[in-house]
């Protein structure tokens, strides 16, 4: 049907929700706002779905995460009655409408006898992934836009592992939500009959308790933060978010006394005031930290996200300044306290694997073979960690010891099965103490790791594609990258090209081999000189990503090899 007679069955709703109805009446007349809006339905994938909040079949709305609920349900119902009477639990963020949603998704999962476990208040999304494993349902619902800005929420699908929906089973969800076309037929049921049968239930300081605990097995060096964590000084903030909620509990019973919230930014706020995007990623997300640490002489800033699966990090320098660190370098330093820590216990398993995206640094893969460790590359989506943790649990052929990604999220210990950020959190505070008894600081570290494997350097870049053409613009270019490819970047040849698509990897001289990955619109150049270079649609956002990595034997030619690369893709994007 055309946008505009979707927007016409809308407006003709007599039972609409009154808020709804009145957002509707502000966007009569704005064809451009409405053909974005009832055009087509939300993409919906192994991520779930995320968009802006409004009216309208493409935008999140209690209707839209109902009908996405409702595709839940209907899975749930095929599978046998014993699992699906394990029911759902249910997580949400800060976000304008989050807690309404998590409770309507509990409405239409009650309509179908399915139980739901919702949290009292908000929780961070690696909760969320451990509830389902600690309450062993059949599935999770997180309700969160994690980094996104305040116009925007999102409906995130766990499986009974708390990792994400794999793509089999998402798939079959998927068909299950476009199978119910009549948003406004969706069944709910009242929440008070459900809380009176027992298919709704309220949980929180119990999984907390039980989260904590496991958070506290992190920790290495107990000694260490005895001696150190009570007096090296921490900022940390959860930019309005989740964090507030088990941040501050977690470094407190890890042995971290001596720090301070960002007061502001410890309120839970949909409008994230103080930030113009509440990502750690960004620097100006660090500006009243900093300022913060500077009246404090802060050793370590730490700042999470708003669903606190995602935590960035700045050290204080000598000139009193903070640097920031980027994901990679808090991922590579991590790593290598873990490994350097366990190899001295004596724990450090002959079966080991660090498991990370291919999008993500390569120091850590030199890092980890330095103490023979294997490193194993997935897909990004920390739903392919997830998947390797699940299979070395079920076989019992290696034994995780780290998962990360490059976008700052990170896995020390798997009683989680999603990035979290609370125990990055505290295993970071904890390095940050050993470089503090050694005189050093965490960006010390990153040196003394660059002078021992060499310099990395890093950059993703995002090209965006809003709109409703949007997501055929993003196709075009990855058709033409693949049907004109190029030769070389910046004058250096292409030694392999790995097309995730079709699971062939192709050599200059036209060998191929097979990736052993799923199948993924991703692309990925291996350059003579060792630099690589991958192309990547997002799966949650209008934007082609643009990754580079490089490295050299000093950290100036190391950033102005980045430069060059950069400049070159930038210039073949162009072109197209």
């Amino acid at each position: 049907m055309s946008w505009q007679t979707n927007y016409q069955t809308w407006q003709e709703q007599p039972t609409m929700i009154p808020y709804i109805h009145d957002e509707l009446t502000v966007m009569a007349g704005n064809d451009e706002a409405l053909e974005a809006a009832f055009s087509g339905p939300m993409s919906f994938g192994t991520a779930g779905m995320r968009g802006v909040m409004g009216p309208g079949i493409g935008q999140m709305n209690v209707y839209t995460v109902r009908q996405a609920t409702e595709g839940v349900a209907r899975y749930l119902d095929t599978l046998d009655e014993a699992t699906k009477q394990r029911g759902v639990a249910i997580s949400f963020d800060s976000r304008y409408h989050s807690r309404e949603f998590a409770h309507e998704a509990a409405h239409v999962l009650g309509a179908h006898q399915i139980p739901s476990f919702v949290f009292d208040d908000m929780r961070p999304t690696p909760e969320l992934s451990f509830a389902v494993r600690h309450l062993q349902t059949a599935m999770g619902i997180m309700i969160t836009a994690s980094h996104n800005p305040k116009q925007y929420n999102g409906f995130k699908i766990y499986g009974p592992d708390g990792g994400q929906m794999p793509p089999v089973d998402s798939d079959k969800i998927t068909e299950f939500v476009r199978s119910a076309t009549d948003v406004f037929a969706i069944p709910v049921a009242d929440e008070r009959d459900l809380r009176q049968n027992k298919l709704l239930r309220i949980i929180g300081e119990d999984v907390d308790q039980a989260y904590l605990a496991n958070v506290a097995s992190v920790t290495i060096n107990a000694d260490l933060i005895q001696k150190v964590g009570k007096t090296m000084k921490l900022i940390y903030t959860p930019l309005h978010g989740t964090g507030k909620v088990i941040g501050e509990r977690a470094l407190r019973a890890a042995g971290f006394e001596n720090f301070t919230m960002v007061p502001e930014q410890a309120i839970a706020d949909p409008e994230f005031p103080t930030v113009p995007f509440p990502n750690p990623e960004f620097a100006q997300a660090f500006d009243m930290a900093i300022a913060l640490g500077k009246q404090e002489g802060a050793d370590l800033l730490v700042a999470t996200d708003p669903d606190a699966d995602r935590l960035g990090a700045a050290v204080r320098q000598p000139s009193g300044e903070y640097q920031l660190l980027t994901g990679n370098q808090i991922a590579s330093i991590l790593l290598a306290y873990i490994l350097k820590a366990r190899k001295e216990a004596g724990q450090l398993p002959a079966n080991g694997r660090v498991v990370k995206s291919i999008v993500s640094t390569e120091l850590a893969t030199k890092i980890a073979a330095a103490y023979g460790i294997e490193m194993k590359n997935v897909l990004t989506g920390f739903k392919f960690i997830a998947e390797q943790i699940h299979q070395y649990e079920t076989q019992h052929d290696h034994t995780f010891l780290f998962g990360f990604e490059e976008s700052y999220g990170y896995l020390i210990k798997p009683f989680v099965r999603d990035k979290d950020a609370i125990q990055s959190t505290v295993l970071l505070a904890e390095v940050a103490a050993d470089y503090k008894q050694r005189g050093m600081t965490l960006y010390d570290g990153i040196e003394e790791l660059y002078a021992t494997y060499g310099y990395y350097a890093e950059k993703t870049v995002a090209q965006e594609f809003p709109g409703v053409n949007g997501a055929q613009e993003m196709a075009h270019l990855m058709t033409e990258f693949r049907e004109n490819a190029p030769h070389d970047f910046a004058n250096v040849a292409i030694t392999e090209t790995e097309d995730f698509s079709t699971g062939v990897k192709t050599s200059a001289t036209g060998e191929t081999s097979t990736i052993d990955l799923p199948q993924a619109n991703v692309l990925k150049y291996w350059l003579a000189d060792g630099t690589w270079i991958c192309i990547r649609p997002s799966g949650t956002e209008p934007k082609v990503k643009f990754y580079v990595g490089t490295s050299a034997k000093t950290d100036q030619a190391a950033q102005e090899k980045l430069a060059t690369f950069e400049a070159a893709v930038n210039a073949y994007v162009a072109s197209i």
